[in-house]
């Protein structure tokens, strides 16, 4: 029996039996499409996620006070033996091998008064290379200069929605507001740069870090961020950091996380939580693959004459086995491709009704998902198929 007669044999099966069919293709697409589904969700909030990350680049060094394994960054009000970091830290890290810019960064609420208007923001205390550090860019005027660290100038930077709210289309450069109290002149406003998970970067404003440790009661920086040299051994450049730090405040107080091992490890988080709702959803193709069983096995003692027939013309064991087999996983395939179809358009219109739900359904998924199918179609008609393949064929002619 040639290749063309099996599948001949194999579609003729599946359209005699119309509805039994279809609902077992129904079966198999409903569980690729909730696997589909789930899985475009979860690559959709992978992807989104790490973008968030990356937008300020992926060779950023964050170093904070305290040892992470001993409570990390010490709380104000709480005792701590953990010597802060200082300007004086962030400006020694500045000559070290491989670091193209370092900022030390502070932050605090505080309310902003300018134009008759008011409103209370995150104002950052941050030194002069804080675009370089996380790719930022001043849409007029500039950024803070590089002041001496014991005699910063009341200068500040808006976000642009601060400017809106506060100044709306009037130039707002040289003129001067009040941040908590203290009087700044407003030297640059930046680009907008949207917000990162949850936190409105626009809606801030910079100043120079040591008006900020006076403007928030502060002796030391939350943190101090600085970026490698682009090509540079990030490991040897944290290495270093550790020895410079070391030999500063005399023990290792602080904790050192680079973006490329926060980033593969979120990564890897995020690869589980994808692949666990996708599980989720291959639960319901058991559903189907039962169901391929059911209608395999009763094709089979339905066809039972018709195999006898087969086999008493010649027809080989192995042919019959093929035949059954085959027509299992054309049903799955069949019933793959639906499922496929369903679930991109699921997906795609759940992206369109909800935008704010990342959604991405890569190739590979669909591949995989189709091939899924087949195999659970494949393994589900093993046993009728060899149920079939081992009648007499004496006996099977005996029942017609």
């Amino acid at each position: 029996m040639t290749i063309s007669d099996s599948l001949a044999l194999a579609i003729r099966a599946i359209l005699g039996q119309r509805l039994r069919s279809f609902l077992t293709l129904l079966g198999i697409a409903v569980g690729i499409a909730a696997v589909i589904l789930l899985t475009s969700i979860g690559e959709g909030i992978h992807r989104y996620v790490l973008a968030e990350f990356t937008q300020f680049g992926t060779n950023v060094i964050g170093i904070h006070p305290g040892r992470t394994k001993t409570g990390g960054m010490p709380v104000a009000g709480l005792p701590s033996s953990a010597r802060p970091l200082s300007l004086e830290d962030a400006a020694a890290l500045v000559r070290l091998p491989n670091v193209a810019a370092v900022t030390p960064s502070l932050f605090g609420n505080a309310e902003v008064d300018g134009n008759g208007r008011s409103r209370r923001v995150t104002v950052y205390g941050v030194g002069s290379d804080l675009p370089a550090v996380f790719k930022l860019t001043v849409r007029s005027g500039q950024f803070l200069p590089a002041d001496n660290s014991g005699g910063a100038r009341n200068l500040v930077v808006l976000g642009s929605k601060l400017k809106a709210e506060l100044f709306g289309v009037e130039n707002a450069l040289g003129t001067r507001l009040r941040i908590g109290g203290t009087q700044f002149r407003v030297i640059g406003v930046m680009e907008n740069k949207g917000q990162f998970l949850g936190i409105d970067l626009d809606d801030t404003a910079f100043v120079p870090a040591a008006s900020a440790m006076d403007l928030f009661n502060r002796d030391g920086m939350n943190e101090i961020d600085l970026a490698v040299t682009e090509g540079a051994d990030t490991q040897r450049v944290i290495a270093a950091i550790k020895e410079l730090l070391k030999g500063r405040h005399g023990s290792e107080d602080f904790t050192i996380i680079s973006q490329q091992e926060m980033l593969v490890t979120l990564s890897g988080i995020l690869d589980v939580l994808t692949m666990a709702v996708g599980a989720l959803g291959g639960i319901s193709l058991l559903v189907g693959a039962v169901g391929i069983v059911t209608i395999m096995t009763i094709a089979v003692t339905e066809r039972t004459g018709e195999i006898g027939l087969l086999v008493a013309l010649g027809a080989k064991r192995r042919t019959i086995l093929g035949l059954f087999l085959g027509e299992a996983v054309a049903l799955a395939a069949i019933g793959g491709l639906m499922g496929l179809i369903l679930g991109i358009g699921l997906a795609q219109a759940i992206h369109l009704f909800v935008p704010a739900l990342p959604v991405s359904t890569p190739i590979s998924f669909v591949i995989l998902a189709e091939a899924l199918s087949m195999v659970i179609g494949l393994l589900a008609g093993v046993l009728p198929a060899r149920n079939a393949a081992r009648l007499d064929p004496v006996e099977a002619l005996r029942t017609e």
